[in-house]
């Protein structure tokens, strides 16, 4: 039997060392990229985000269904921002503008506009996207222009600027009609058909919530793209910070020991 995120998060909701000790051996280094890429990748900012997630007020765990990794990825990845200050940008862009301005491009477009707000850069969406990172700037010119000629004032890092209020306000603009990340997932997978494809597009195109929910999607893949779990030696000092103490081998390891 295999240890998955499923028997992570039920361990966790139930304050179980073992889902804490599986999360820190197996996802540290997947919150440490992200800190890399969106604050600082330092030992203070790892303890404090490792703190963030343990503390029993904040419930994170308890509000979590059981879910494969790349959802809870996806999730861990939110949670992480949120901890993130965000200072406020020179020159406001709220999201209202941003759909109205890209309007007139496709949804592949958006995207490579929307990973602009991640922080990725041209060569970094491009295999991303699976384009060029020429296309992926010929787009973003694109975009900047449609931005500028809806503002008063503007700069071409508008977009990148105010990538933490947007995300955070298209996070929070879910309907009832928008997509599931299973859905997303299935396309990046090559598992939905085109002509299911298609109907998705007619509804993500319009959507923000569901553009930003795709991209993280995208960026979730690249996030556990070649990540090696923690040896026993780096994980221990963060099982002793969080106050996670083991008696015995954690389940998944006696699971593996035995197979």
């Amino acid at each position: 039997m295999v240890y998955t995120s499923y028997e992570m998060i039920r361990d966790c909701r139930a304050g179980l060392p073992e889902g804490w000790s599986y999360l820190i051996t197996t996802y540290v280094p997947v919150i440490r990229k992200l800190l890399a890429h969106y604050s600082q990748d330092t030992p203070a900012q790892l303890e404090q985000t490792l703190a963030a997630l343990r503390r029993p007020e904040a419930g994170w765990f308890a509000a979590m269904e059981p879910s494969p990794e790349r959802w809870f990825v996806a999730e861990l990845r939110q949670k992480i921002l949120l901890e993130i200050p965000a200072p406020a940008p020179e020159i406001a862009l709220d999201l209202d503008t941003v759909a109205s301005a890209l309007e007139p491009l496709t949804l592949v477009e958006k995207q490579a506009a929307w990973l602009e707000t991640m922080r990725y850069s041209a060569a970094q969406s491009g295999p991303m996207l699976r384009m060029t990172p020429q296309t992926v700037e010929k787009i973003r010119g694109r975009a900047a222009e449609l931005i500028r000629g809806k503002v008063d004032a503007w700069n071409r890092t508008l977009l990148s600027d105010n990538g933490a209020p947007l995300g955070r306000t298209a996070a929070a603009a879910a309907t009832s009609e928008c997509l599931g990340p299973k859905v997303f997932l299935d396309i990046l997978d090559g598992r939905m058909t085109w002509r299911g494809r298609e109907e998705l597009e007619r509804h993500v195109t319009l959507c923000w919530h569901c553009i930003d929910h795709f991209c993280r999607m995208v960026e979730v893949v690249e996030l556990l793209r070649g990540i090696q779990p923690l040896s026993e030696a780096e994980a221990e000092p963060l099982r002793k910070l969080l106050g996670v103490r083991l008696d015995k081998p954690p389940m998944w390891k006696r699971w593996l020991g035995a197979s």
